[in-house]
């Protein structure tokens, strides 16, 4: 056995998994197993992505931003906030690549390393009292960085799982990597809750504010092994390779396939569109309009993610009785309504936007449940390991990246109706996109 580790082509990450496999005697994988991996892994990306989201709206107008108005800070930040979702899918096609020239392991191990190093690395960042404009270039680079990362963690993990169960139970299985959203999202606002409650205002915007990047790298690195456990299996590995899920060139994917991979982003649209309207956005609009105290906010949205939490459970039972594509129909009229009553519940009393926070929690577990992956199966085989990435990449970007900026700078000149309106395109273009999924497959 000595000889096989002495001579074994792996990368180091891949060796020390195996051994660790070897020690744990794993035999095969089980479902359970693959399950644990998919939340933890997207656990720790979202956790990340929060934390950024939070400090958009809490420090990073008052430490890089010093010179602009509250607003104008928090647009700004939202600016970078959504850089990282345009470098998503150049992160997806430059870790393709990676795989394909060394291995599944080494490009996961080098995404979460750098997701990891680009948070803890705005953390040491000076303010721009210290160092001016090259504060805010250090965080638009470190940004960049989060989404090549990002892109480049997808490690087909919901894949291998959707193709491997009952025809009767996809839609639980397909809930299961979706939970990892607003478990980060709990963590990181209870983070951000503890500190700006134990801490003075000045201390949480001196020092406090840093605590929760460096907490991201020390959770990224024990997802890393939790999924390196599964991923470098010679078990995980065959079963990639019998369901042919092993990358593809981007080129020949957008080439072959773009009109699924536009279908799959804009099927899931209202999820995405709802995403940030009910965790980053209601913050910097409460905050701004100083409704309310801002740990009253994180409190309801702790509580609002616990709801999600539920609701993207029961997504699962409800997609298995009804379909999972008629329970994203049906929820993108929901939020399509919710979108009405959006100006009404956020610009009035403080129960009223707890409601909105509340109910928009609830809506969105139901939806994003199922959001992933509801058209990946239009994808030919070979090509739904990175076309699932991808169409999960624009999503993103055409969703969700761009909602706070948006929603925040129309609704601070034209009012809430802004939010109703990008509510309901986003509920538009998800029925439109299943009809139009429907029809193809009604003539194939």
């Amino acid at each position: 056995m000595s000889s096989t580790f002495q001579h074994s082509p792996q990368p180091t990450a891949d060796a020390l998994a195996r051994r660790v496999n070897r020690l744990h005697g794993q035999a095969r994988l089980a479902p359970s197993e693959i399950a644990i991996g998919v939340v933890i892994g997207r656990a720790s990306e979202y956790f990340d992505f929060f934390v950024f989201g939070i400090a958009c709206v809490l420090v990073f107008p008052a430490v890089f931003f010093p010179f602009a108005s509250q607003l104008d800070g928090m647009l700004l930040s939202f600016a970078l906030f959504a850089l990282a979702f345009v470098a998503r899918p150049m992160g997806t096609a430059l870790f393709m690549t990676i795989q394909r020239r060394w291995s599944r392991g080494t490009k996961l191990t080098a995404a979460l390393f750098l997701l990891g190093t680009a948070t803890v690395g705005m953390a040491f960042l000076p303010d721009y009292g210290s160092i001016g404009g090259w504060a805010i270039g250090s965080l638009t680079f470190f940004r960049f960085l989060q989404g090549l990362a990002m892109g480049g963690s997808w490690d087909g993990l919901p894949s291998l799982l959707a193709m491997n169960t009952p025809s009767g139970r996809r839609g639980w299985y397909a809930m299961i990597g979706q939970l990892g959203a607003p478990i980060g999202f709990l963590i990181a606002s209870a983070l951000f809750l503890f500190l700006h409650t134990s801490l003075s205002h000045e201390d949480f915007i001196d020092w406090g504010w840093r605590y929760p990047f460096f907490v991201a790298f020390a959770i990224n690195v024990v997802a890393l092994f939790a999924r390196l456990r599964l991923v470098v299996t010679h078990e995980y590995t065959k079963a990639m390779e019998e369901r042919e899920l092993e990358p593809v060139g981007v080129v020949e994917l957008v080439r072959t396939q773009g009109h699924n991979l536009f279908l799959g982003a804009f099927a899931a649209l209202a999820s995405y569109a709802l995403f940030h309207l009910v965790t980053v956005f209601p913050l910097s609009w409460i905050v701004l309009g100083n409704t309310q105290s801002i740990n009253s906010v994180l409190v309801v949205q702790i509580i609002g993610a616990a709801v999600g939490i539920l609701a993207t459970i029961a997504s699962g039972f409800i997609a298995d009785n009804i379909g999972r594509r008629r329970t994203l129909g049906v929820l993108a009229a929901l939020i399509g309504i919710f979108s009405l009553f959006a100006p009404w519940l956020l610009g009035g009393s403080r129960s009223g936007q707890d409601a909105f926070i509340l109910v928009g929690f609830a809506l969105l577990g139901l939806s994003y449940g199922q959001a992933a992956g509801s058209v990946t199966s239009n994808f030919e085989t070979r090509f739904r390991y990175t076309g699932a990435a991808l169409t999960s990449d624009l999503a993103w970007l055409i969703g969700a990246g761009f909602a706070p900026l948006v929603a925040l700078g129309l609704s601070s000149k034209f009012g809430l109706v802004a939010v109703s309106t990008y509510l309901l395109s986003g509920a538009i273009c998800t029925l439109v996109a299943l009809r139009v999924n429907r029809a193809l497959a009604e003539r194939d």
